[in-house]
Order: C-alpha cells, then sequence, then structure tokens
C-alpha cells in the first residue's frame, strides 16, 4: 500500500499492511517546536527551520525529512501556504532556541519575558508568560453577557486567539484569492505525494461557546439558559455551513479527511450529560457530518480531549468516523474497553502513546513496551492510527520520541 491507501484502509476498518502513522497532520496530532528542535539535534539534522505555523500552541510543521525518517502517511493541506523564507522571521524560544514566526505574527515582549497578543483595536487577546509554550486566552467576547442578537459573531469571534491567530491555511483566508489558492495548491500537493491529505476546519460548537463566554459560564449556560445557548449554536451554524460548502466545493475531491474539532470531555467524562449533548449538539455535528458525506468524498474526523466514553455511541451517530486524540488516561478510556466496544465502528486515531506520564518520564526502553503493548490492542482489523495522544509537549526526551517510531517499526517487522 501506499500512504494514502494505508491510512484509507485503516478509516475503513480493513487492517493495513503496516501501521499508519501521522505526526504533523492536524494542531492536536503534533509537536512543540522546542520538542521538534531538540528533536533534530538529537537526529544531527543540520539546515532547515523550525517553523511554528500554529502560534497559538507553538507547534512545528514537521519537514520532509522527518516525515520521511518517519514514514508519515498524512500531511495537512496548511503547508502549502507560507512557503516561501520572507513568509518568516526569527525569534528565540523560551529555551533560547532559534525558531520562526509567519511574519504576520509579531507578538509584544514584555520586560518579564512574557510575550503578549493584540489585535488592531489594541485589545490584549492572549499571552505567554517567560518560559512558557503557548498562549493563554485572556480576551472572552460575551463575558459579561450574550449580545441581544448575533449579527456582529464573526466580529466577536475574530477577537478570540483561536481565530485571530489561526494556522495555515486560514492565517490567508482574507486574501482575495484564497478559495481559489486552497484548491490549486491542494491539487500541487496530491501531485507530489501519495500521503493521504488532510484538511483542518475546525466548525467547533462547545468550544465556541467556552471562547465567548468563558468556559465556567457556558457550562452553566446549558443547564440554565439554553435558549441563549441554541441561538448561538444556529448562529454557528450558519457560519460553519457556509465554510463547509467552500471547502467541501473546492476541495472535496482532493482532500481524504476533514478535521471538525469540539473538546467535549474533561478527565473524569464528559463536560455535559448525554442527554445535554444529545439535545444541544448532536443534531447539529450530524449536519455539519451530513453535509461532507454529501458534498464530498472526505471523512470526517473529530478532535475531542477528554473522556468522552460516554458519547462515543451518539458520536458514531452523528456521522464522525475517526475520533483524536484518545485520551486513554482517562475515566473509561482504556483502550482495551474502546477497542473492544466501538472498534468496528469508529477509527482510533491517537492513544498510541501516553504523552502525561509515559513519553515524558520514562526510559526509551519503557516507551518502546508502552507502544507496542498499545500496537497489540489497536491495530488488529483496522480502525487505527498511529499518534500520540496530544501534541508531543517540549520537556519530552528526543530520545523518547525516536524510541516511540522505532517501536512502530519494530512492530511492523
Amino acid at each position: 500500500m501506499n500512504s494514502r491507501e494505508r491510512i484509507l484502509a485503516a478509516v475503513d476498518h480493513r487492517e493495513p499492511d503496516r501501521v499508519p502513522v501521522d505526526l504533523g497532520a492536524t494542531p492536536s496530532s503534533g509537536i512543540s517546536a522546542m520538542a521538534y528542535g531538540n528533536l533534530k539535534k538529537q537526529l544531527h539534522i543540520a539546515g532547515g527551520h523550525t517553523r511554528i505555523y500554529d502560534v497559538v500552541q507553538q507547534l512545528a510543521q514537521p519537514e520532509e525529512e522527518i516525515l520521511n525518517r518517519f514514514r508519515i502517511d498524512v500531511v495537512d493541506v496548511g503547508r502549502m501556504f507560507n512557503t516561501a523564507d520572507d513568509d518568516w522571521y526569527d525569534i528565540k524560544m523560551a529555551n533560547g532556541e532559534t525558531a520562526q514566526y509567519p511574519k504576520w505574527f509579531h507578538p509584544q515582549q514584555e520586560k518579564d519575558g512574557s510575550r503578549h497578543a493584540y489585535i488592531a483595536n489594541g485589545a490584549l487577546i492572549a499571552t505567554m508568560p517567560a518560559g512558557g509554550a503557548f498562549f493563554d486566552q485572556t480576551y472572552f467576547p460575551y463575558l459579561d453577557e450574550y449580545p441581544p442578537n448575533f449579527k456582529n459573531l464573526p466580529d466577536a469571534m475574530n477577537k478570540v486567539l483561536w481565530a485571530a491567530l489561526v494556522h495555515s491555511p486560514w492565517d490567508n483566508a482574507g486574501k482575495p484569492d484564497f478559495w481559489q489558492q486552497l484548491r490549486e495548491r491542494t491539487m500541487a500537493l496530491r501531485r507530489r505525494t501519495d500521503r493521504a491529505l488532510m484538511v483542518v476546519v475546525g466548525c467547533n460548537l462547545f468550544e465556541w461557546g467556552t471562547f465567548l463566554r468563558r468556559i465556567d459560564n457556558f457550562l452553566m449556560d446549558l443547564v440554565t439558559d439554553q435558549q441563549h445557548v441554541e441561538a448561538l449554536l444556529d448562529a454557528l451554524m450558519e457560519i460553519h455551513l457556509v465554510t463547509l460548502e467552500k471547502v467541501c466545493r473546492e476541495v472535496g475531491d482532493l482532500a481524504d479527511i476533514l478535521r471538525f474539532g469540539d473538546d467535549l470531555g474533561m478527565d473524569s467524562g464528559p463536560f455535559m450529560s448525554p442527554e445535554i449533548y444529545r439535545k444541544l449538539f448532536k443534531p447539529r455535528h450530524k449536519m455539519l457530518c451530513d453535509y461532507v458525506k454529501k458534498n464530498s468524498g472526505m471523512r470526517t474526523f473529530l478532535h475531542s480531549c477528554g473522556s468522552v466514553y460516554k458519547l462515543i455511541p451518539d458520536l458514531i451517530e452523528a456521522g464522525y468516523e475517526i475520533l483524536n486524540p484518545v485520551q486513554t488516561n482517562c475515566t473509561d478510556m482504556e483502550p482495551e474497553k474502546l477497542k473492544k466496544e466501538f472498534g468496528r465502528d469508529i477509527t482510533f486515531w491517537g492513544g498510541g502513546a501516553d504523552t502525561r506520564f509515559v513519553l515524558n518520564r520514562a526510559a526509551p526502553d519503557e516507551v518502546k513496551e508502552h507502544v507496542k503493548k498499545r500496537l497489540d490492542i489497536f491495530m488488529p482489523g483496522g480502525g487505527f492510527v498511529f499518534n500520540t495522544v496530544h501534541n508531543i509537549l517540549p520537556e519530552v526526551p528526543p530520545e523518547n520520541i525516536i524510541a516511540m517510531f522505532e517501536a512502530v517499526e519494530e512492530f511492523n517487522g
């Protein structure tokens, strides 16, 4: 199989010829810029650049040499944007190493070493403390109350860091020829690689409520103010369906997978009861999935952190074919349990290495043993793409990252 065939076989629950692998095809399956720089040093890879394509999470865009070395099977179409050297400029990361930011992103460096991100009206929307590894949201447009209507919802969304500081290709979306460029560049990528192609779209619903209202307020709203919640969700759906129409039209015949996002879980369980999910979110999630399936050939991928075990049957019914990051260290998210109960109906994209307790703390031989056990559980019968539980964070030793990928190769035999 080539890489695209391998990924699609896994999603179709056919066991591929070898373990399909992702690194960096989404902003929840990637690698911190600091960890990436350390990995290149460990591998004695000189030259190239550590380019921070996702400035909020400070994630590096893996270069071709890394993709080839670890036999990565899938890439994000966003890598076809910001490809010129003058699209980037050098910065110093918290560990003193050099990386690059996209030229449009110029956070203000404070005397204490922190970095602050402002929008055009001077509002502070995000901050990263000295020594930090990602930006935190500081501005919540609907913090005090909902507006009387949602006519200006796009303006409010553009004041939230996830939209104002968005990763490629969407940092180019304001250009007049963006949609034409998205199609042309995706077509060029498909011609030059046999890797599967991912388009990261988002279309978050629950999370946009937390971005606009702040999570404590929005969680209470789910119970005490469902009228406003539903009005907001309907306004978001109007925006999301317009975006999906354009994405499906331009790359629905070129990209293989469309990645949605909506963090529905915490360590101990879902943020909401299954009943509230079914009332407020499931019908709208189904509309999004149905639109993609009716208007494109792309598979539907949901990124949701946390313990979502209680919601997985509903997520499957809503139309999601792939679940990421498979946070196996949360309640009810044991690999054996997930594979046994849902392995025929949804593809687990992640869960291959625990980034909270193992990859960052264990010895390389322990990492290998851990990864091989996960592969023994998840790989049989397909329905699995190898990836860590969310992004590889800055403190992860490069030896452990190498050991993780070596374990995959050894499993493949």
